[in-house]
């Protein structure tokens, strides 16, 4: 029977002609007028059957051997891992995946008594979300040492490292609260911008420490020239020298940098949702580090250095 209503409502292909160097399959199924309507189908639609004993079968209506009628039913059958599933999709607006996901868990287990053999799956872009950050675990770790480690090759100096790497928080804070502001949540797309925010929070760092030995050096050089020790007077002028003149480069830098990412973080086009969550937290760093880099790192490196100058005297 079942093969009778397949082939009389969906078709069956019987046979292939061939015109020219073309082939075309022949289906064969009711006309339309004739399997429009459940009624047409229950009583147009012939069903064989007996035909025992050799003899031929008897011809029976549809509508004798079942009820026919349109319900609703599975668009599709689906399985997964050899499990019948069904999919619930859910548009977020407004609030973070993460966030959303956890009340949405917290008020099924309060609410939704599962049968027997049935569970629910959080799936989508909540899964992706979950693998990318169980990977960033690793990434931001690991990107933080190779950025200590990196510092400690070039200073050869526990102190100036640590200096340097204070940097990196200072310049985050800057980059949370012009998330805040922006009301961007945590995303994927949030943290490589951060990443790249610890990147450039730690060069314009070194650069500012550069300058800073170097004009110490300078100092210290001609009062050794004078026969003179260093005295704390010279090691304020020196930091003075020192941040005063990395004004100018910091400032093209951080003007350099924000030109290129304003456009990225106020554009709406294609892939502007993912592009402007890595460029915010860059273009609030970058202004909360400006103010590290040319006010706390000379204040810090001048406390240090005047600490180690009276441990010798």
């Amino acid at each position: 029977m079942q093969d009778v209503i397949s082939t009389a409502l969906g078709g069956e292909m019987v046979t292939t002609t061939v015109e020219g160097r073309e082939r075309f399959g022949v289906n064969v199924r009711y006309p339309r007028d004739l399997r429009s309507d459940p009624q047409s189908i229950a009583t147009q639609i012939l069903v064989p059957i007996g035909g025992e004993m050799g003899g031929p079968p008897a011809m029976v209506p549809l509508g004798q051997l079942a009820k026919v009628e349109i319900t609703k039913g599975a668009p599709a059958i689906r399985t997964e891992n050899a499990l019948l599933s069904a999919y619930i999709y859910v548009d977020i607006r407004d609030r973070d995946i993460g966030g959303y996901v956890r009340d949405a868990q917290k008020a099924v287990r309060e609410q939704v008594k599962f049968p027997p053999g049935y569970y629910a799956t959080w799936s989508g872009q909540f899964e992706y979300m979950e693998r990318a950050t169980e990977k960033m675990k690793v990434v931001i770790p690991v990107t933080l040492a190779i950025i200590f480690m990196l510092l400690y090759l070039n200073f050869r100096r526990l102190t100036e490292t640590l200096i340097v790497m204070l940097s990196v928080p200072f310049a985050l804070v800057g980059g949370v609260w012009l998330m805040w502001v922006l009301d961007y949540n945590l995303s994927v797309a949030v943290a490589v911008g951060f990443i790249a925010l610890a990147g450039v929070a730690a060069e314009t760092g070194v650069v500012m420490l550069i300058y800073l030995d170097h004009a110490l050096n300078e100092i210290k050089a001609r009062r050794e020239a004078e026969g003179k020790s260093l005295a704390p007077a010279d090691l304020y002028a020196a930091v003075m020298e020192g941040a005063v003149e990395r004004v100018r480069p910091k400032m093209m830098t951080v003007v350099a940098i924000m030109a290129g990412l304003l456009p990225i973080m106020w554009s709406n086009g294609t892939g502007s949702e993912v592009m402007s969550r890595i460029a915010a937290p860059m273009v609030g760093g970058m202004i909360s580090s400006t103010i590290l880099t040319l006010v706390v790192i000379p204040a810090l490196y001048a406390l240090i250095k005047e600490w180690a100058l009276f441990k010798r005297s």
